[in-house]
């Protein structure tokens, strides 16, 4: 097994996906919830991301000198 078969492909970014997508065949009922969707993963990425600052700051106190 190569190490290279766990990282993304290039191309195959979900992120670039979903930017890429064509919204013109999208219902205004599929459009509100595809942003009920993204706004629900803004917000988890962004309590990931204080997790993971708040993990740092805890992490840089403990072992401060």
């Amino acid at each position: 097994m190569d190490m290279d078969d766990d990282l993304p492909r290039k191309g195959d970014d979900p992120l670039a996906r979903l930017l890429r997508q064509d919204l013109a065949s999208l219902s205004v009922a599929e459009l509100g919830a595809r942003i009920s969707a993204l706004e629900a993963e803004i917000v988890r990425t962004r309590s990931k991301m204080e997790s993971a600052v708040n993990h740092k700051a805890s992490a840089e106190a403990l072992f401060k000198r």
